[in-house]
């Protein structure tokens, strides 16, 4: 039954981030803090899981073309130091302030996106070196935060009105190899969340068999559509994270 429960959660999360690009980490990770994981334990499930959900969301995505090779390369450079970071700083200090930071910032960043989509303003920009800090932030909050890579590298590129198909799909290709460097740098700094193997598992079973069907999603929903359902996404998601870091 307890598989089970983290599979439907894990399947849950990757319709969600397959198709909006986000909340992958955010979902499960605010799930198993309320249960009482500990975060750093938390973080550390949730991208083991990621390693398998966003392989299988990067190969679809790239199957479907929504990968823009410019931007993967530049968050890939700067994304990967910043999640070892994270995971290092996660580890070591408490982030309670770091949190609220950041789920202000989303929330900022979630209202700018949900005006775009009501007044429809996106032209298509292509993606500059700013790419490279963005990525580095997105990394470092992913593994501080058990999730944020999404939530921040694609609200920021939303908001500055990118292509929202190959901005989604590029993030989440990216991900995969964040992922990996943030999951290794985990292992080594802990020893304690190996014990957790049946979240882990759940989580990975329900992604991986959501992360085709998101895909192909993303191809099919409109511009308007998209951006009103990331912003929307956005707002409620770090509104509730906020109320539960200040509590």
């Amino acid at each position: 039954m307890e598989l089970a429960l983290f599979i439907l959660l894990g399947f849950l999360a990757e319709m969600i981030d397959g198709t909006a690009g986000m909340a992958y980490g955010v979902s499960c990770n605010t799930f198993l803090r309320s249960a009482g994981v500990p975060s750093a334990v938390s973080s550390a499930c949730v991208h083991a899981a990621e390693m398998f959900t966003t392989l299988a969301s990067g190969i679809s995505h790239w199957r479907m073309k929504n990968v823009d090779k410019h931007l993967l390369k530049m968050l890939l450079v700067a994304g990967i130091p910043g999640g070892i970071l994270g995971a290092w700083v996660l580890a070591s200090f408490e982030s309670a302030l770091l949190d609220i930071i950041i789920d202000i910032y989303l929330i900022v960043m979630g209202v700018v996106i949900l005006t775009k989509g009501i007044r429809m303003t996106h032209k298509e920009r292509s993606f500059g070196a700013y790419a490279y800090p963005l990525g580095f932030v997105g990394g470092f909050s992913d593994a501080l935060g058990g999730g944020g890579w999404g939530p921040v590298v694609t609200s920021t590129l939303l908001a500055s009105s990118h292509d929202p198909r190959r901005t989604i799909g590029s993030v989440n290709a990216a991900e995969f190899f964040v992922t990996v460097a943030e999951t290794t740098a985990f292992v080594v700094l802990l020893d304690s969340f190996l014990q957790y193997w049946t979240i882990v598992l759940g989580l990975i079973i329900g992604g991986v068999v959501a992360a085709p069907i998101a895909a192909r999603l993303t191809s099919k929903i409109p511009t308007r559509a998209m951006l009103l359902f990331v912003g929307t996404l956005v707002i409620v998601l770090n509104i509730y994270k906020l109320v539960l870091h200040m509590g």
